[in-house]
């Protein structure tokens, strides 16, 4: 038997490595989120304090913060919310420092900051990234980025800073994904 040329191997295994990132069961650090999200939703906030830098065209909540967008939180010690103003006032990119939280259904993400780019869908966090899931899966890394389009989330060990204890270091990730549990009814 002739084996099949490198090239067709390498692409045989990477759409085996990929059909498994998707499904969510990779251990190199990718796991399917929630489906699309609703990018044109009203983005709600509250805070502490808040300072309108008009010229500059953006925002500065500060304590306490609390945004909101459809099923999206993200919650901080201090955002910075880049917006245009054409015909109306359009966010375009929200920065969080300082105990970022993003949860979002069955997820919980945290770490030390995050930006969310409203245009393209994309929440990327670093430093300390911990992603939690409902059914006890978890996933610590340095970086984490969220696509709010595809439902994937990818978290590697990339961080600026030591890692928190419990989390990756070195530049790897670390984390659990649960097995499922055989049912005392099945064989």
């Amino acid at each position: 038997m002739i084996p099949a040329p490198r090239s067709l191997r390498c692409a045989a295994w990477h759409r085996t490595v990929a059909g498994l990132v998707l499904a969510g069961v990779a251990g190199c650090g990718a796991l399917a989120t929630t489906p699309s999200h609703d990018r044109t939703a009203p983005v709600d906030f509250s805070a502490d304090r808040m300072e309108l830098q008009d010229k500059a065209k953006r925002v500065v909540l500060t304590g306490n913060v609390d945004i909101t967008q459809a099923e999206l939180r993200l919650t901080a010690d201090r955002t910075l919310m880049a917006y245009t103003d054409g015909d109306k006032l359009t966010l375009q990119r929200i920065d969080a420092t300082g105990r970022v939280v993003v949860t979002r259904s069955n997820e919980r993400a945290s770490g030390d900051i995050a930006v969310y780019d409203l245009t393209r869908k994309l929440i990327t966090m670093v430093g300390h990234v911990a992603l939690r899931r409902a059914n006890g899966d978890v996933l610590n890394g340095g970086r984490l980025v969220i696509n709010l389009d595809t439902g994937i989330s990818t978290i590697d060990g990339h961080s600026a800073g030591p890692p928190a204890p419990g989390a990756a270091g070195g530049g790897r990730v670390s984390g659990t994904f649960n097995a499922p549990r055989k049912d005392a009814n099945q064989r």
